[in-house]
This record gives structure tokens, C-alpha cells and sequence, in this order.
């Protein structure tokens, strides 16, 4: 016996990607994304520093599946930003991987073709080409890390990063945000948990030394020098909201007791809005009515939204495909989203005034 008997026992074969560097070299950062890049870490740094009075505003889709779609929302999002730039920073939320409960579709770099081939290699590409196409529109962009490894292919392309209820929790994904070149926001757990983000803040503000990837695809050890910019980002949990002045409230005396800077981001989905899409706007309302009556703890908001309201499942035939609308969670359409974004700028508009 020997180790080929003993070891991938439950691998049915092994694939051959393109390496990090290979990826970046087929498909560079312009000049013009770049900046947009550097402008977006700057500008999200400043408000987390309190330089600046801008509330951050995490908006997209719950996913990306249809790149023609998602583009055909960029454009709305950007000719909204000239709009409410002085008193919100719009960051597209742009989301390839989805983590499951159980089963279902993990998302665009996983199975782009949404039927099950996983092909990888073409959705690590497509993703890409997709980031780039949304920073030289001159949208600053936010996603969610999930694989380890994805950050190396995509990450010089990404200002803000969020880590998800799911992997809050875990070592690994505190280990590779303290690499991070972004502001990270670490979820409170499914429980509702404000803990758990707390500790990871902790964790990823330090150095750790851990396995990963280099730029030629090599397995190397990777030491970081921690990451000074994680905050929470309240999602609510165990099926209740925690957006409201209390939970707030304890959210910030904990992070104090912890020792950090007490800057907080509501998600308006999930149960904080008891998974109702529509009741996002209210509780974005709620964020902007404490913002008004002095909360300085309050930085930003998350919004699931897309062209179309609703959620859809994937049809076998993908021509019958809804456009516009999720295949993941259910998103507010367009035009709520633009009222609710205007709506809040011009509220806060009246604070300078």
C-alpha cells in the first residue's frame, strides 16, 4: 500500500487553472480602473476614519449570473451616483460566490453556465472581465470572500469586502482578511451574534502566517500584516432585526469594550428586513433617522437590489430566464432603489443645512 491508496480517495479528477498572474496578464487593470480602485479604498478608509460625513451604501445585486444584466445595472448606479455623491458613497455590490445551506447554485465563478459543469477557469475569467468593465465606468466595487484563493485572481479590482454570516466564524477567512487590501465588514453570526464579529475584527487587525497562493499559482506561506479596517456590519439574526437604536446601541458599547472604533453597517436585507425585499427601504429609513438624531457610530447600509423585483428560479432552458431579476435571494427593483437612495440623500442634505 502506498499513498496513491490512501489519499484523494473521494477526488474524481483534478483541472488545470490559469494561474493568478496568467489571468492578469490576459486581462490587466486599465489606468482608468485602477484609479477608480484606489479612489473607492481611499474614500471607504476616510468614513470608516470619520474624515468623512458620506454614509457608505453597499448596492447591488444579491448576484451576479447575467454580466449583460449586471452591466446594464452599473450604468443606473453610476448615473445615480452623480446625483447623491455628496452625501452617499455608492459601492456596487458585485457578488460571484454564494455559500449554501445544503445545495444549489454556488454561484458565477463557480458554474457559469448555470448547469452544473463547473467550469471554473471560464467563470474566474468572465468574473474578472466583468470587475474591470464596472470600475472604468468609475463604480468602486464590493464583494464577499469566500474562497481563499479567489482574492489573488480578482482582488486588485475590489474596494470593500464582506465576510459573511456563515464564515465570520471561521479562522480562515479572518487569516486572509488580515491580508486584505480592502476595508472588510464581518457579519454577526446567523444567531444574531455581535460577538463573533467582534473577535474576528480582532483577529484580522493582527499578522498571521498561513497557506495560500502566490501570483505564479504556487502553494507558499503567506504573512500578512493585518488589516486596520474591519467593522461590523449588523444583519439581524435567529430570524429578528437588529438595525433598531437598542441593538445598535450594543453593538457600539461592545465594540468599545473590545477596544475598537465603533463603526457599524447595517444590512437592510436578510433579517433585518425578515427576508422581505420590500421593507428594505424602511429600515434604510430607520439607519438615516438615527444618523439624523446624532448616531455617530452608523456609517453605511447594504441593500440587495436589482433591475427587476423578486427572485427567480434557474430554469433548465436559461432562455426563459427573467432579466434583470436574482436567481439567488429576492432583491427591490430599480426604481425603489433610486427613490430610496434619493430620498435619503436629500434627508441628509437638510443636516448641512
Amino acid at each position: 500500500m502506498n499513498s496513491q491508496d490512501l489519499e484523494n480517495i473521494n477526488v474524481s479528477s483534478f483541472a488545470a487553472m490559469p494561474t493568478p498572474e496568467e489571468l492578469h496578464k490576459d486581462l490587466p487593470i486599465s489606468e482608468t480602473a485602477a484609479e477608480v480602485v484606489d479612489a473607492g479604498r481611499e474614500a471607504l478608509k476616510k468614513i470608516l476614519d470619520r474624515k468623512d460625513e458620506r454614509l457608505i451604501v453597499v448596492v447591488g445585486p444579491c448576484s451576479i449570473h447575467d454580466p449583460i444584466a449586471g452591466l446594464d445595472y452599473a450604468h443606473r448606479l453610476k448615473a445615480l451616483q452623480e446625483e447623491v455623491k455628496d452625501e452617499l458613497l455608492l459601492v456596487m455590490r458585485v457578488y460571484f460566490e454564494k455559500p449554501r445551506t445544503t445545495t444549489g447554485w454556488k454561484g458565477f465563478i463557480n458554474d457559469p453556465a448555470m448547469n452544473d459543469s463547473f467550469q471554473v477557469d471560464v467563470g474566474m475569467r468572465k468574473a474578472r472581465q466583468f470587475l474591470l468593465d464596472v470600475c472604468e465606468l468609475g463604480l468602486p466595487t464590493a464583494t464577499e470572500a469566500l474562497d481563499p484563493i479567489s482574492p489573488q485572481y480578482l482582488g486588485d479590482l475590489i474596494a470593500w469586502t464582506a465576510i459573511g454570516a456563515r464564515t465570520t466564524e471561521s479562522q480562515t477567512h479572518r487569516e486572509m482578511s488580515s491580508g486584505l487590501s480592502t476595508p472588510v465588514g464581518f457579519k454577526n453570526g446567523t444567531d444574531g451574534d455581535i460577538s463573533i464579529a467582534i473577535n474576528a475584527i480582532l483577529s484580522a487587525s493582527h499578522p498571521h502566517a498561513f497557506l495560500g497562493l502566490n501570483g505564479q499559482g504556487r502553494v507558499s506561506i503567506v504573512r500578512t500584516r493585518g488589516n486596520q479596517y474591519g467593522h461590523v456590519v449588523l444583519r439581524g439574526g435567529d430570524g429578528r432585526p437588529n438595525y433598531d437604536t437598542v441593538s445598535v446601541n450594543i453593538a457600539e458599547q461592545a465594540l468599545k469594550k473590545a477596544g475598537l472604533p465603533a463603526n457599524i453597517i447595517v444590512d437592510c436585507s436578510h433579517a433585518n428586513s425578515y427576508k422581505k425585499p420590500e421593507l428594505q427601504p424602511l429600515v434604510m429609513a430607520d439607519v438615516i433617522n438615527q444618523v439624523l438624531n446624532g448616531n455617530h457610530a452608523l456609517l453605511g447600509v447594504m441593500i440587495e437590489s436589482n433591475i427587476v423585483a423578486g427572485n427567480q428560479k434557474i430554469p433548465e432552458d436559461l432562455s426563459q430566464l427573467k432579466y434583470g431579476c436574482s436567481v439567488t435571494d429576492a432583491c427591490i427593483d430599480w426604481d425603489s432603489t433610486a427613490t430610496m437612495l434619493r430620498e435619503a440623500a436629500g434627508r441628509l442634505r437638510r443636516r448641512h443645512q
